[in-house]
């Protein structure tokens, strides 16, 4: 079973990823890896020496070739899952985005970007990631 929790804060280094809730015209905005038939929310790990905002940034910018935005932090999560990470709690940074012009095509791993005004049926991490947006709704995000 997989366990999510929040946190105000945590060490700085026990942040391995960043998650980013992405709002567009007023429609969250998720990804299709090209590898798969799911979607998700823009987020991935942070590299070595990476401060987790640049992570966050750089992310999106690879998996929605978002230009100009906001981003902010919303809170820390952590997964908790026996198939993860030796069934040991991990943790990463959400953040909250507001993107105002995205780049013409993606660069990356990703296929395509869907702009959507409701959640998507098939989920990459189902267990996960309508826990995220829950969370931000919870602390006040118009979402």
């Amino acid at each position: 079973m997989t366990e999510v929790k929040f946190y105000d804060t945590v060490e700085d280094s026990l942040l391995r990823f960043a998650v980013i809730i992405t709002v567009a015209d007023g429609k969250l905005v998720f990804c299709k890896h090209a590898k798969r038939d799911t979607y998700e929310i823009p987020g991935g790990h942070r590299e070595d020496g990476e401060k987790v905002l640049d992570t966050a940034k750089r992310e999106l910018y690879e998996e929605t070739g978002a230009l100009d935005y906001k981003i902010v932090p919303v809170c820390v999560y952590s997964v908790t899952a026996p198939d993860n990470f030796d069934g040991k709690e991990s943790f990463g940074m959400l953040y909250f985005a507001e993107v105002y012009e995205f780049e013409g095509e993606l660069h990356n791993e990703i296929e395509k970007i869907i702009f959507t005004a409701e959640l998507p049926e098939e989920w990459t991490y189902p267990e996960i990631q309508p826990r995220l947006l829950e969370e931000a709704v919870r602390r006040g995000y118009n979402i």
